[in-house]
């Protein structure tokens, strides 16, 4: 599956660009802007890793991180806290806390991307290989390139994501709804024909030289990819 990040962070603009770069690098994104709304969040769904910033209305950011250390559902919960505290008390009292990581703003976005996928790979080593493979179709994640049985596979940026999602887990169905979650993200509308509409072209394109169709349409449930 897709690694899940949720990013905490009260400065709007910092959470749109942050969202937008791990997007971008194919994970699946959610952003709170309060430490107890967050809370709440991490309740109903624990992602693969957090990034927290240290200052936060409703609640800290290092005291949420020190309630998640405390319940067995995120005590493991990889954590990368963002502060512009720098001062190397602060650090350490960041990391005693419980945070595994600590980012001084402003930092540099591809050291921290960098962190993530050092800390995702120590976590979850699976979820971050950059070559993905079933039946004769390859999908690299780094280069964002895809080919089917040594041709190169043109795609958009929503085909490729929707079909990077769907070949991590393979022979699985998703509705429609899911694939709007982890494609398109929870926080922007769209409607679940789009869903049809972008599975549509993906087929066209992966179909070169009418291959067999890969993309299976489960009636009543959604789509999988089979290899």
């Amino acid at each position: 599956m897709t690694p899940r990040i949720t990013v905490v962070e009260d400065e709007e603009a910092l959470s749109v660009l942050l969202r937008y770069n791990l997007e971008a690098e194919g994970y699946e994104v959610d952003t709170v802007g309060r430490g107890d709304e967050a809370e709440i969040r991490l309740r109903e769904r624990v992602p693969d890793l957090l990034v927290l910033d240290w200052m936060l209305p409703g609640i800290s950011g290092i005291e949420l991180c020190r309630r998640l250390r405390l319940r067995p559902e995120t005590e493991r919960l990889p954590i990368i806290m963002l502060t512009a505290r720098g001062e190397e008390s602060e650090r350490i009292r960041g990391l005693t806390t419980g945070a595994d990581d600590y980012v001084v703003k402003p930092f540099s976005t591809p050291e921290l991307l960098a962190r993530i996928r050092a800390m995702l790979r120590r976590a979850r080593p699976e979820s971050i290989s950059s070559q993905l493979k079933v039946g004769d179709v390859e999908l690299d994640r780094e280069t964002h390139r895809v080919r089917r049985r040594g041709r190169d596979v043109k795609l958009g940026p929503t085909e490729f994501r929707l079909l990077e999602y769907l070949m991590s887990s393979p022979g699985r169905v998703y509705s429609r709804s899911q694939l709007l979650d982890g494609v398109w993200g929870h926080d922007v509308y769209v409607d679940e024909r789009t869903v049809d509409v972008h599975v549509g072209r993906l087929r066209k394109a992966l179909n070169l030289s009418n291959m067999r169709d890969i993309v299976r349409t489960v009636r009543g449930a959604g789509y999988a990819i089979e290899s």
